[in-house]
């Protein structure tokens, strides 16, 4: 027997719905990978040069390119799972579609804003001129970053998302990473 005859056909509309699923996956990709560096720029490059000028990146020390990359390592899965599956981007213009509580969020709420103060701290150990103008960013972020996450982030979330990012909440913490990851329920995945 044919393998291909064994099988049902899907019907159209499934199909245009993958396809349409797909693009707005890729869309919504796209549109991350604008954002983030965009992001990422201005914190690590041009608010620098703008503050000390260009002497904050000379003479690098690169053993602190290994901090850096920890941060990377814990921000970039987030861009990706924001745009992959929330549909969005890390923007609050262009917010996730979708509750985002898989990768690096199954174990911490906020795991981007973790990821870029790493990030930022690898850039103090690696461009000592500049190790202040980054520590001082990262402290001015900190209180920005918390301010808008209690004042709108997590508000409109439990707004848009309800019971599902409430019980999300109660038992993922919104710093302090969790040692083993959380797996939501089964209608969440």
């Amino acid at each position: 027997m044919d393998l291909r005859a064994a099988r049902a056909p899907r019907p159209l509309a499934d199909a245009r719905g993958d396809n349409r699923r797909m693009t707005r996956r890729l869309f919504a990709l796209f549109r991350a990978l604008i954002v983030a560096p965009l992001f990422i720029l201005i914190w690590l490059r041009w608010l620098p040069l703008w503050l000390g000028g260009p002497n904050v990146f000379a003479d690098p020390r690169p053993l602190g390119w290994i901090v850096v990359a920890l941060g990377a390592v814990v921000g970039l899965p987030c861009v990706w799972e924001l745009a992959w599956r929330g549909l969005g981007t890390p923007a609050p213009f262009d917010p996730p579609r979708q509750l985002v509580i898989s990768g690096p969020y199954r174990y911490v709420r906020n795991p981007m804003y973790l990821g870029m103060g790493v990030a930022m701290i690898g850039f103090a150990l690696v461009f000592p001129h500049g190790a202040a103008i980054f520590l001082g960013e990262l402290a001015v972020a900190f209180v920005l970053v918390f301010g808008f996450i209690v004042a709108y982030e997590e508000p409109t979330l439990r707004h848009l998302f309800g019971d599902d990012y409430i019980e999300y909440c109660r038992n993922v913490r919104r710093w302090i990473p969790r040692l083993s990851p959380w797996y939501a329920p089964p209608h969440l995945e």
